[in-house]
């Protein structure tokens, strides 16, 4: 029942149609797990699964390092809860917003998981050279974080998909989700060929 372009958040997928709203879900949580633990003061698998450099600015607790690793947990919390959100019908405009999030997130983490896939594969093919302390923290990139990238991308791609259809305004959600998709890969190839992250 609609009132005013809402529906009741209790209209949500069932069944097996409603598990890449929970994957992406799971997803986001488990990933906020390392950052949290960082940010308490843990220092194992940062510098040699991440980046060296980021395990020193752990150590030294440098502040502005510190504030992104707690804006980024909670990112990925909310990417959690956007999971679940995709699972449910919520109304024209909540749901064009879910469609632009889910969307943008999924083609963003698909984006730099193969980013990672093929910059690893390079290295660890020898067609692309770097310092050799930086080797085995290539191949977690190359074998764990582009991998996870893409699995956690493709679940947000998959529970927009399924929350697309059982919209009402369709028309309006392929827009946002368009916009969501091409705006996440625009800003990131922006910041690639600028050179930042």
């Amino acid at each position: 029942m609609t009132t005013h372009g809402y529906v009741s958040a209790t209209t949500s997928v069932t069944g097996r149609a409603g598990w890449p709203g929970y994957a992406a879900a799971a997803w986001g949580f488990a990933f906020a797990l390392p950052s949290f633990y960082w940010l308490a003061g843990g220092t194992a698998g940062v510098a040699t699964t991440v980046a060296p450099s980021l395990g020193e600015l752990l150590r030294d607790r440098v502040t502005w390092f510190i504030v992104v690793l707690g804006v980024t947990g909670f990112l990925k919390l909310v990417g959690g809860f956007l999971g679940l959100a995709l699972i449910r019908r919520w109304g024209r405009r909540v749901d064009r917003l879910l469609q632009l999030a889910g969307w943008g997130a999924g083609v963003l983490l698909v984006w730099h998981g193969g980013l990672f896939l093929v910059q690893g594969l390079l290295v660890q093919s020898g067609v692309v050279g770097i310092a050799p302390d930086l080797l085995p923290v290539s191949r977690w990139y190359t074998y764990l974080w582009g991998p996870w990238f893409v699995v956690g991308g493709l679940s947000f791609i998959l529970a927009a998909r399924i929350h697309l259809r059982r919209m009402t305004d369709r028309r309006g959600g392929v827009a946002a989700g368009a916009i969501g998709g091409f705006g996440a890969l625009g800003l990131s190839v922006a910041m690639l060929v600028a050179g930042i992250g």
